[in-house]
This record gives structure tokens, C-alpha cells and sequence, in this order.
């Protein structure tokens, strides 16, 4: 009906002077920044006291306050006189007919099928507010019963307020009273955002009773969602329990809002229809992978408008639908799946992840979703998660690749296929839950049946790397009788690779197992030998013909402890640089694959080969990788006493005295101090104690030596604990026990043969024989034939203090100073260069060693000044990039620097004004 058709309507009789109910506080129970939406509903009431009908719909998210605005508007309209009809539409009862109609007519006493006429009759003797509340879950017959008041509220004082939110998929419903308005001035669907900062702040300071600062009020909102009720409820227990609102105490605000958030996804999630509620469910399990239109097909929605999903999914408050497809948040998520069936959720992300395979979505992506999901029973689905592990591997995630190669073995997989996945899941295993992973090798590596020899192998090689030696030997044991001959060879060399020389252990341990052949023939056996041999001091050049023998197969493919003790048997024998390229071979090969449990073994070898190298920039880098790489700092390992060895030793070298002995100091598991690097920690930790407790070194040295002849590792390569206690006792008068200890350590150092060795013994002897400075230079020249490093640089400092001395030469000695300076110069705080300005003051008594360096020298920062006295000693860029461990280019760029800085034009000027600082 038109306006113009709208029969005349009568004066309205005046109800206000009523009887009125107070009027309600306009707080209560309401949102502080819902004042626009008060002042529009008490202006509409107002009209309906003056006879003026009107139609209202309150809508927004849930949470938004708009059942409590509608409940305000009840009490106002009664405190004004007006009467009032209230009715709350429930999940339960939408499907039952007239179950709003019959709340709304209980209240007039009208039975509950009389429709319309009743409620028309009551307003026309006095104005009428009808109030629904969750309007979303009314019947059908209600809503009819609704649109026919609306449609004849141009006949009387009536007004309809429903309030809910718009999340049923199956349509309009409630939202399309307004439109049956005869009077569109009298239709008014009100739609209440989410609070603006500006609101926040207005509520805390209404909750708070204070004014919140402003990171508070962000937190506030921030934390909340921006969910009106959940900023209110929590902002309540906030202050109940006597916080302010300030910044420092948003943790605790934090804390207030999960809980009521949580409350809230929970009632929420029980309010929404079933449709939503599925489509909320795939949301959470496939969002982030499948587009719109999957997910709806997926959870039986896809014949329903796109359009009209979004917007159910928006207003739900759960959903971000905006720059793309719909996000669920995490919290929702988690508590819609939580009310899962678990069968349920399996099914659905096993569907999900064949459409999200289908779709050409990422093997990451896919992988996840097979993680809960029950098996495909197809071959993708393995090969699918398998690569999805590798990349997990490579990225550094090992506990999401143990997950998705565990799933993996749920698939259908041959036994090969089932093993190999097994060995890469133990890899993975290894450096998260370490006990699991070597449990699972150890069946693999027992396994007879169809596996590959190539996976036990492998199996039997990590268990032993992460330190399950006695398990992994018995396991090996077991597996040989059934072996092939290439097998039983391959199963020998890594029951001696654990460790090779604790004989007597091992054959406690397992009786049978034969002893490796004094001249192996396979590539396996050979490292193995190799480092044997180099331990007992025996048959230098074999060994070192083994070494090179072993690792002249590729490191990716070998087995990593023969491969390792290949390189550590190159140490010994003095051959450095091909070590060094068997471990960086090595440790590059068990990075790209699954063996990084191995990882920390290797780079404390190389560790501990650039600390012999001098190289304590590189040596402390690799004990930092090394650490890093333990599987956790609870695990014990094998190479733990190793790596805290290396340090203290690094650390004296730099002149860090105090750190070395903090980690001299510091516990040590049991199994670091008996495996076969505890010697090693002896012997670092009599190093610490030799310049306070001369006797403690000496007895900690003593104990060294022990340990070591006990494995048979005689050769003074590995540690020379003998001539180290020999300096000790001499410094102390002990001048005839220091010569026995001295004397022995070059027997056999002359009987393994290696120049390093030789000229550290002959370095020791000469203080107590004729021809002692002759000896010096001699020992010096030998150990100048390796690397410059701690040995060489004692030599010659033992070298300038002989020629010093009586009938000495002191051009020599100046010249040893010189090149000791040059090599210390990365480190002044060091012994060496100690000892290096010493002897250069006794050079030069006229000069003081240390004087004040030019001005422009003092800006120059702690890199640049260390890279500018190496090349002024001598040293070429290429090697000042190996001391320091920087690029070519790195080095060349501080140099420039340094030229800049110090006005000079190149190396001459530097070496001239580093010479002047120098006293020389």
C-alpha cells in the first residue's frame, strides 16, 4: 500500500503519563560506544509513544552488543510507558513452528496460532514494542508471523526491533523485515561495527575508571579481536583484580583476553547453524591451501552463491574475507576442529589434501594436510610426504620432517622403499627425540629380510655417529653372520671406526668380531686402518696411503666414520690440507642428505685441525656450528668433551684466560669424560691449571697420558702430554723428571716419523742437552715446515730466547720475533704475543714496546687494525683471509679502509709506520 493509501490514523492517546518503570541506566549492560545506536532507538521509541510505527534490525558480528541493545530499548520503552513484548529465538527451536509467534502471544494471553489480529488490537490501546532477540534462529512460521505486523503496523502503534547476526546460509530471513515496511522512513536496519581505537579507548576508561595509555588501549584492542563483548568482559576481570592500564601490565591483560576469547569462540561456534559450522570446519583444516570454490565443494556447500558464503563466514567474526580467499583465525580454528569428530576431521583432511594434490599445491602443503588425515592408499601419497620431509630436512626443520616421513609410513610402501623411508625418518629422529632414532636404527640395522645392505650400513653408520657405540657394535655383530663378503668387510670397519683402538673393551663387548687386516683392500676397511695405524704410531707412509685411499671415493656416497677417520688420520700424519678437503667434502655430503647427526663430529675435527693450523677465528666458528648442530644440550655426546677441549685451547691462544677457565671449570657428563676425547679435556684442563697449580697440571697430564696408552694411542701426534708436563716440571726445578718425560715423547715421535711431532720433541729436549741452541734451530725448522700455529709459534719464541742468550745470534733472534709478531698479531692479548713484545724489548731495550700509536691508528676499529698489522708483516691477502676466515674481497675492503684512514698511499707506508709502532 502506498503512502497516499494509508487510511487516516487517529490521535494517539498520550501514554507516558503512565505510570512509568525508571529509567534504566544507559550503561547498563551496554557497550560504552553504542551511544549513536541509543540516541537513534530512544528517538524512534520516542515516536512510538507519539503513535509513529517503525521497523528495526540490529545487526552485526557476534559479540557486537546487539542483544543487549535490543535488551536496553526494552527496559526504555517500558520506563516510558510503553508496552512491551520480548521473545528469543533459540538453535533448538528453529525448526519448530510459531515458536517466537507463541513467546510474543503468551505475553498478551493470546493463544499461540491467534496471528497478527491480537498484537494489532494490544497496540492500538496502547504502543507496542515487540523485541526479538537472535532473530537468525526464528522459524519460518515466526518470521511470517513478523512480516504481516510489519506489513500492518501502518494500522497501529506498533514497533518491531530483532537483533541477531547474519550467519545461516540459507538466506536473508530476519534482515528482510525492514524491507516489508509500507513506510520506508519507518525502516531502519541499524548494523554495528567493530570499535575504532577511539572506542577502545572510551571503553577502557569507562571499565577502568581511568584513562588507559595508549599502548594499552592498542593491546586492548589488539587482544580482544576487536570483539566488542570480549574487550568488555575482559577489561571487567582486569579490573576486578586490580590492575591499572598501563602499558607495563598488558601481559595481564593479555592473559584476561584469552580466557574470555576463548569463552566466546565457544558459545559462538554452539549458536551457528550446522552449514556454517562446516564450512568454519574445512576453513580450518584447508584454508591456507585450497581456493573458495574447493573448500565450499568440500564441505557440500558448493551448489550455494559464493556471495552469500562470504558474507555468512564475515559475519560470524571468525573470518577475514577481504584481499582474498576467507582465513579463519587460529583460535576459532582450533576450537571447531576441537569439537570434531576425530574420524571426521581424518576424512576431511584426507579429502582435502587429494583435491589440494589435484590443484597442484605444494608437497609442504599437501603433506600437512596427510599428517591428520587417514591413509590414501595411493602412491603419491608417500612420495608426496617423503618429499615434503626432504624439504622440511633441508630448511632445518627436522621435527616437521620426522612427522611427515612417519606419516609416510603409513602409506603403501614396498619394503625397500618402507626401509629407506625408515632410515630417513631415524636420521631426522636422531636430532629431536635421539632415543627414538637410535632404537629405529638399531632395527634396521638387525633387519635381514629383502632390506638393502646399503640401508643397514647406513643404519649401523649413524647410530654409531650419534654415539650409541656399544648398542650399534652389537648390532653389527649380529648382522655379519648373514651377511655378504662386501657386507661383513663394510660391518668390520664400522665396529672398529667407533672407536679403534679400545680393543679390550670391544672384545668384551663382542667376542667374535675379527680384527680389521693390516693391509685392507676395500675403500671402507682402509680409513678405518688408516687411523689405526696413526693412534699406535705405526707405518706413517701406509697410513697415510690408506687415508688417501679411503677418500678417494666420493664423501656423499661413503660412510661417514671410515670417511672421518680416513681425515683424521691425515692430521696425524702432517698431510693438513687434505684433511681439511676430506672433512669440508664430508661435511658438506652429510648436510645435503640425512645424515646431520653426523655434523657435529666432523666440524669438531676440523675444530680442532684449524686450532693446529693456527686458524682460531675458523676453529672457534666451527665449535659455535658444532654446538648448534648437537641434537639438544640435555643429549650427551660423543663429541661433547671434544668441542670443550678445542674451546679452552682457543681461548688461551686469544688470551681469554678467564673464559678458559670457566669452561675448564664446568661439569662434564660422564659419558664426554669416559669416551675417546676425554683425554682430550685432560689434557685442555692442565693447560688452564699449568700458570696457577703447576702440580695439578702435571697430576691432570699424568692421568692424560694413562687414558691414552690404555687405548694403545701412543703417538705424541695426538697429544703431546708428555712434553707439555715436561715444560711444566722444568719450570718448577724438576729438571731431571721433565728430561725423562721430554726424551721418550722423541723416541716415539721419531718412530712415527711426521715432521711436527719430531720437531715439538726436539724443541722439549734441547733446554737439557750440549747442543741445546742447535737443537732449537733445528726443531724450529721442522715445525716450520707445517702450519704456523701454536707449536710453531712457541719454537720460535724457544728459538729468539736461545739466540739471545750466550754465543747466540741476535740478527736470528730479531728475525724469529719478527715473524712470531707477524703471526700473532690476530691476537695480542695471546701468550705468544707476550712472549713476542717480551723479546722484542730485549731486542731493543731503547724502545719501548707498545708506544702510543699515531692518532689516525686509534680509529681505526679492532678488524681493520688486525687486518693492517698482518699485511704489514708480510702476509698476502689471500692469507690474511685464511687467519682471519673472511673472503679475498673482505680483506681488500678493510685494507682500503685502512689506507683512507691512515692518509697512506699502500703496503710500504703501512709496513714502515706498523714497524715504527713496533719499536723495530
Amino acid at each position: 500500500m502506498s503512502p497516499s493509501a494509508t487510511p487516516p490514523r487517529r490521535a494517539a492517546p498520550d501514554f507516558r503519563s503512565a505510570a512509568p518503570e525508571p529509567e534504566p541506566s544507559r550503561a547498563a549492560g551496554l557497550l560504552p560506544h553504542h551511544s549513536r545506536e541509543q540516541e537513534t532507538l530512544s528517538h524512534l521509541l520516542d515516536g512510538l509513544a507519539d503513535g509513529r510505527s517503525c521497523v528495526v534490525t540490529l545487526t552485526g558480528r557476534p559479540g557486537h552488543g546487539q542483544n543487549a541493545l535490543a535488551r536496553s530499548s526494552a527496559r526504555l520503552a517500558r520506563s516510558r510507558g510503553l508496552r512491551v513484548l520480548s521473545a528469543r529465538a533459540v538453535p533448538s527451536e528453529s525448526r519448530m513452528r510459531h515458536g517466537v509467534a507463541a513467546q510474543l502471544l503468551n505475553g498478551l494471553g493470546a493463544p499461540a496460532h491467534g496471528g497478527p489480529a491480537p498484537v494489532l488490537r494490544a497496540a492500538r490501546r496502547r504502543p507496542l514494542l515487540l523485541v526479538v532477540q537472535d532473530a537468525q534462529w526464528a522459524d519460518p512460521d515466526s518470521l511470517h508471523f513478523l512480516l504481516a505486523l510489519v506489513r500492518r503496523s501502518a494500522t497501529a502503534p506498533l514497533a518491531v526491533l530483532a537483533s541477531g547476526s547474519d550467519t545461516a546460509v540459507r538466506g536473508p530471513g530476519w534482515r528482510g523485515l525492514v524491507s516489508a515496511s509500507p513506510d520506508p522512513d519507518s525502516a531502519h536496519p541499524l548494523l554495528l561495527e567493530p570499535p575504532t581505537v577511539a572506542d577502545a579507548a572510551r571503553t577502557v576508561r569507562t571499565v577502568c575508571g581511568t584513562e588507559g595509555e595508549p599502548e594499552f588501549t592498542a593491546a586492548a584492542l589488539r587482544k580482544s579481536a576487536a570483539i566488542p563483548a570480549v574487550l568488555h568482559a575482559a577489561l571487567r576481570q582486569f579490573t576486578r583484580r586490580g590492575h591499572p592500564p598501563l602499558a607495563s601490565r598488558t601481559a595481564e591483560l593479555e592473559a584476561a583476553c584469552r580466557v574470555v576469547l576463548d569463552d566466546h569462540i565457544g558459545r559462538v561456534l554452539r549458536g551457528l547453524p550446522p552449514e556454517t559450522v562446516a564450512a568454519l570446519r574445512v576453513l580450518a583444516i584447508a584454508g591456507p591451501v585450497l581456493d573458495f570454490p574447493a573448500m565450499c565443494a568440500l564441505a557440500g556447500l558448493g551448489h550455494l552463491e559464493e556471495t552469500r558464503l562470504r558474507a555468512v563466514l564475515d559475519a560470524t567474526g571468525f573470518v577475514r574475507t577481504t584481499g582474498g580467499d576467507p582465513r579463519i583465525c587460529a583460535e576459532a580454528g582450533l576450537r571447531v576442529l576441537a569439537g570434531t569428530d576425530a574420524a571426521e576431521r581424518a576424512r576431511l583432511h584426507a579429502a582435502a589434501a587429494r583435491l589440494a594434490h589435484r590443484t597442484g599445491a605444494t608437497d609442504q602443503e599437501v603433506g600437512t594436510l596427510l599428517l591428520h588425515a587417514r591413509p590414501v592408499d595411493a602412491l603419491w601419497g608417500a612420495q608426496v610426504l617423503q618429499r615434503a620431509g626432504a624439504a622440511a630436512r633441508h630448511a632445518g626443520d627436522h621435527v616437521r620432517a620426522a612427522a611427515f616421513l612417519a606419516r609416510a609410513l603409513h602409506e603403501p610402501l614396498d619394503e625397500e622403499a618402507h626401509a629407506r623411508t625408515s632410515l630417513e625418518l631415524a636420521g631426522a629422529e636422531l636430532l629431536t627425540v635421539p632415543q627414538a632414532g637410535v632404537r629405529r636404527l638399531a632395527a634396521l640395522a638387525r633387519a635381514r629380510s629383502r632390506t638393502d645392505p646399503a640401508v643397514r650400513l647406513h643404519a649401523l653408520d649413524l647410530g654409531l655417529a650419534a654415539g650409541d657405540i656399544d648398542g650399534m657394535r652389537r648390532a653389527a655383530a649380529e648382522a655379519r653372520p648373514a651377511a655378504g663378503s662386501e657386507e661383513q668387510r663394510a660391518l668390520v670397519a664400522l665396529f672398529w671406526a667407533a672407536d679403534p683402538a679400545d680393543r679390550e673393551h670391544a672384545e668384551h663387548l663382542v667376542p667374535g668380531m675379527p680384527p680389521l687386516p693390516a693391509h685392507p683392500a676395500c675403500a671402507v676397511q682402509a680409513g678405518s686402518r688408516a687411523r689405526q695405524l696413526a693412534l699406535a704410531g705405526e707405518g706413517l707412509t701406509t697410513a697415510r696411503d690408506l687415508a688417501r685411499t679411503a677418500l678417494a671415493r666420493p664423501a656423499r656416497d661413503a660412510l661417514v666414520l671410515p670417511y672421518l677417520a680416513a681425515c683424521e688420520a691425515l692430521r696425524l700424519t702432517g698431510d693438513h690440507e687434505e684433511a681439511d678437503a676430506g672433512l669440508s667434502a664430508l661435511l658438506t655430503g652429510t648436510r645435503a642428505d640425512g645424515r646431520r647427526v653426523a655434523v657435529p663430529r666432523i666440524l669438531a675435527a676440523r675444530a680442532e685441525l684449524n686450532l693446529l693450523r693456527g686458524l682460531l677465528a675458523a676453529a672457534e666458528q666451527d665449535i659455535d656450528a658444532a654446538e648448534r648442530a648437537l641434537p639438544a644440550p640435555s643429549t650427551p655426546h660423543v663429541v661433547t668433551a671434544q668441542l670443550r677441549a678445542v674451546r679452552i685451547v682457543v681461548d688461551l691462544e686469544r688470551g681469554d684466560t678467564a673464559r678458559a677457565a670457566a669452561a675448564a671449570a664446568e661439569p662434564v657428563p660422564e659419558a664426554a669424560r669416559h669416551s675417546a676425547y676425554g683425554p682430550q679435556l685432560l689434557f685442555a684442563q692442565a693447560l688452564v691449571c699449568a700458570a696457577h697449580d703447576p702440580a695439578e697440571a702435571v697430576h691432570l697430564l699424568r692421568e692424560c697420558g694413562r687414558l691414552l696408552l690404555h687405548r694403545n694411542h701412543v703417538n705424541p701426534a695426538v697429544l703431546p702430554w708428555r712434553s707439555t708436563a715436561a715444560r711444566v716440571l722444568r719450570s718448577t726445578g724438576r729438571a731431571a723428571e721433565a728430561h725423562r718425560l721430554a726424551a721418550e715423547e722423541l723416541r716415539l715421535a721419531r718412530g712415527w716419523g711426521a715432521p711436527g711431532p719430531v720437531g715439538w720433541a726436539e724443541l722439549n729436549t734441547a733446554p737439557a742437552a750440549d747442543d741445546g741452541p742447535a737443537r732449537t734451530r733445528y726443531a724450529a725448522g721442522l715445525l716450520g715446515r707445517g702450519p704456523a700455529g701454536p707449536l710453531y709459534q712457541r719454537a720460535l719464541a724457544d728459538l729468539a730466547a736461545a739466540e739471545l742468550a750466550k754465543d747466540g745470534s741476535r740478527a736470528a733472534a730479531a728475525a724469529a720475533v719478527a715473524e712470531l709478531r707477524a703471526l700473532t698479531a690476530t691476537h695480542p692479548g695471546g701468550p705468544m704475543a707476550r712472549s713476542a713484545r717480551l723479546l722484542g724489548a730485549e731486542l731493543s731495550p731503547g724502545l719501548r714496546p707498545g708506544a702510543a700509536p699515531p692518532a689516525a691508528w686509534t680509529e681505526l676499529s679492532p678488524p681493520d687494525a688486525r687486518t693492517a698489522t698482518l699485511a704489514a708483516h708480510g702476509h698476502s691477502n689471500t692469507q690474511i683471509a685464511a687467519l682471519l676466515s673472511l673472503s679475498r674481497r673482505a680483506v681488500e675492503l678493510r685494507l682500503s679502509r685502512v689506507y683512507r684512514t691512515l692518509r697512506i698511499g699502500g703496503r710500504e707506508e703501512l709496513r714502515v709506520l706498523v714497524r715504527d709502532m713496533e719499536g723495530r
